[in-house]
């Protein structure tokens, strides 16, 4: 099994939101329908559980060609061999991060409602950057919120953009058409009654020949 999957371009990004038993089923209904980068998004302080959970994401993943990106844990990402890891717009050194995980490794860096910290993390060397929340959002309902315009300001960046904050299929062609590349959600997916058909719907939205640079 490669190391790292092949980085997709656009679509949809979903975040997990465990610790939840049926955690592998619902992540392989994801992934059937359409999910294109996930990440592995779990507060708990169980390492046995979160590495177990990890890996075998990590393997779910990899049979459907769909990088593993671990929440803000660089030790995590490089002990199951992750494709990537996603940081808060902290003081991480991101050369540091890439030389732990590896040069192929996917490092996005959230960026909240500020186009000054995306442009920072661009010239460090991340490979997206991420806003929001640009949407009411009942994962974190005390997010900062980004404008809409904020996607067309960061078109310059030349790196993928990630939104991400209360969005759907319904008002993620918004974002779209403001220059999102990938749309990221928790609840619209993992909260729906039927994982699969959420995850079709967003998948839906993405034309298939567009491109994105990494």
């Amino acid at each position: 099994m490669n190391r790292f999957a092949p980085w997709p371009g656009h679509g949809l990004y979903a975040l997990t939101d465990g610790p939840r038993e049926d955690l592998l089923e619902v992540v392989s209904q994801a992934l059937a329908g359409g999910v294109r980068l996930l990440q592995y998004r779990d507060p708990g302080t169980d390492q046995v559980r979160r590495r177990a959970e990890a890996t075998a994401l990590r393997n779910l993943c990899h049979q459907h060609g769909v990088p593993l990106i671990i929440d803000d844990d660089i030790a995590l990402a490089k002990l199951v061999g992750a494709d990537g890891v996603h940081l808060g717009a902290t003081e991480n050194d991101l050369g540091a991060v890439r030389s732990e995980l590896g040069s192929g490794a996917i490092i996005g860096v959230a960026c909240r409602d500020s186009l000054t910290l995306a442009e920072a993390a661009a010239r460090a060397g991340a490979s997206y950057v991420s806003f929001g929340a640009f949407f009411p959002s009942p994962t974190k309902p005390l997010a900062p919120r980004a404008s809409i315009e904020l996607l067309r300001q960061s078109a310059a960046l030349g790196v993928p953009r990630v939104a991400i904050g209360g969005i759907t299929p319904d008002n993620g062609t918004l974002l779209l058409e403001a220059g999102a590349d990938f749309l990221a959600t928790v609840s619209a997916v993992f909260g729906a009654s039927d994982v699969r058909a959420a995850a079709q719907r967003f998948a839906g939205l993405f034309p298939l020949d567009r491109e994105s640079p990494r």
